[in-house]
């Protein structure tokens, strides 16, 4: 199925594809109307966020993914953003 990519290329392509399969079950989670399916949904949801989450893990541990840290201004106007939002509804 890969051919001849190595490992961080493969991990990087199941990263993917687990940042797109919980996109996936968030849509359906949220336009389910049964409320038993929503609940196994969302359950479902929750381990695919843990099997993106090992995945992140293991490849920054490697040094193969290495997301730029937010500026500390940026993380105090998304704080103040949203807790604006949160406190008029």
């Amino acid at each position: 199925m890969y051919g001849n990519l190595g490992d961080k290329e493969m991990m990087g392509d199941v990263l993917a594809d687990q940042k797109m399969i919980t996109g996936i079950y968030n849509t359906f989670s949220n336009e389910c109307t049964n409320e038993a399916l929503r609940t196994d949904m969302l359950t479902i949801l929750r381990e695919e966020h843990n099997m993106q989450a090992d995945v992140f893990n293991e490849m920054k541990k490697r040094g193969w993914y290495a997301p730029a840290d937010a500026e500390q201004t940026a993380v105090q106007q998304a704080k103040a953003k949203y807790t604006g939002i949160q406190a008029t509804l």
